[in-house]
């Protein structure tokens, strides 16, 4: 069921960020009097699951979501359509637009994305608010996986800064330590400062933010179906803080021991209501009992609301940081030694984004960020994304050329062929990611 969640999700996102995309090519063609030959809901190739025509445009609905798309009259896009380029320029045709018109026209789609991604953070902080941990607040200090063991963190080191500058939000902390280059974090290890230099080689191991995550305590929130824990006696609101005579009070702790104990039956100490009892527990195959733990127990949050018009500028602001920091990880992707093009990902790696469970505050979280993530991949200069295209008109604002129509062929087919290694790219990793 809870693949089922986040395939409904992932579509139900997808859709509305390309309508809203493609909606903003169309605003602006039908403003500069440009003919919109097509407009579509994912792709269609060889049919269409529906489609209807009103005037020159037909509406349609395509059968492989893996986007949208609009066909203006006149331009050189996916549609590849060399026959009516052939023809002598109309006066509805893109190509007999001015090249501001054009420009505005290739654009329109992402600008509708940064706008959407500003209106949607402006209503989660006017309808939920905010929640974020202190930095001060992650009093058990860390749990790291082998990549930030490898540079020198270790489990329970408490972090100070990043090249001695201090962050209120621990997020932002981890965010620092992922972007920004060469850089040296301050820690607290055992009553004792020391300093760890992380290089661009060692950048975070494929630029994941789950390098290290504050240390929180083990607390049952839910059972699985045929959980050995349950059917052991544990309920929810348990804590465990213990395992035979070991005191083990961390979920990372607590975890690695089931880990490596897989088909035994163990003591596990529990703390019930403030009452200390202990009950034997079969550790399954896969080394689980069969529990969902609450997130960060025992860390306290802070939390702030906003009024309608606070939230404005703070879902504004929220946006443009948000898309500073996408912009900035690009120089990680691009950089060989950080290895971070491992972490591209296909629509497998966005859906997992999505949780297993419906709360609207997660859906239009996610939808935000695809938001600007989708404007932002949609501004790279490869022919085929509306960058390219972009790159062409400045080129002939500038220079007072304008590209041959064989040129833009040429270079819409290169574009393609780029696009599809990226695809088949993100896609290999999943599948390395999932079996291996």
């Amino acid at each position: 069921m809870e693949i089922f969640i986040k395939i409904a999700q992932l579509l139900l996102s997808l859709s509305i960020l390309v309508i809203l995309h493609e909606f903003g090519h169309f605003a602006f063609a039908k403003l500069f009097k440009t003919r919109v030959e097509k407009f579509y809901l994912f792709f269609d190739p060889w049919f269409s699951v529906f489609k209807k025509k009103v005037g020159d445009t037909e509406y349609g609905i395509g059968w492989l979501p893996l986007g949208g798309y609009v066909k203006i009259s006149g331009m050189i896009d996916e549609s590849m359509d060399k026959e009516q380029m052939k023809k002598p320029p109309q006066p509805y045709e893109f190509r007999s637009k001015k090249a501001w018109q054009r420009l505005l026209i290739m654009i329109g789609g992402v600008l509708m994305n940064f706008i959407l991604a500003g209106i949607i953070y402006i209503g989660i902080l006017y309808a939920w608010g905010e929640d974020y941990l202190p930095t001060e607040n992650v009093k058990y200090g860390i749990s790291v996986d082998s990549a930030a063991y490898g540079i020198g963190f270790r489990d329970g080191d408490k972090i100070l800064s990043v090249n001695n500058q201090t962050f209120e939000r621990f997020n932002d902390l981890k965010k620092e330590m992922i972007l920004n280059s060469n850089k040296t974090v301050q820690i607290l290890r055992n009553g004792e400062r020391k300093e760890i230099l992380i290089d661009d080689k060692h950048t975070l191991s494929a630029g994941k933010q789950s390098f290290i995550q504050p240390r929180f305590e083990f607390v049952i929130a839910d059972f699985a179906p045929d959980s050995e824990a349950k059917k052991a006696g544990l309920q929810k609101g348990d804590k465990l803080i213990g395992v035979n005579d070991s005191s083990l009070i961390f979920y990372d702790q607590l975890s690695h021991f089931f880990k490596t104990h897989k088909g035994i039956k163990t003591n596990l100490k529990i703390n019930r209501n403030g009452k200390i009892i202990s009950i034997p527990v079969q550790i399954n195959s896969d080394g689980l009992i069969g529990v969902a733990v609450k997130p960060f127990a025992g860390l306290e949050f802070e939390h702030t609301d906003y009024s309608f018009f606070a939230s404005v500028p703070a879902g504004i602001s929220k946006g443009v940081d948000l898309t500073k920091d996408y912009l900035r990880s690009f120089k990680l992707i691009f950089n060989p030694e950080t290895k971070a093009y491992k972490s591209v990902g296909s629509f497998i790696t966005i859906g997992n984004m999505f949780p297993g469970v419906w709360d609207w505050q997660s859906f239009w979280s996610m939808t935000a960020f695809l938001s600007i993530i989708l404007g932002v991949v949609n501004l790279l200069p490869i022919p085929a994304l509306d960058g390219g295209h972009v790159v062409f008109v400045l080129y002939e604002i500038i220079t007072r050329r304008k590209p041959s129509d064989k040129f833009m062929e040429y270079a819409q087919i290169a574009g393609f062929v780029i696009l599809i290694s990226i695809m088949v790219l993100a896609l290999k990793n999943d599948i390395v990611n999932f079996f291996f």
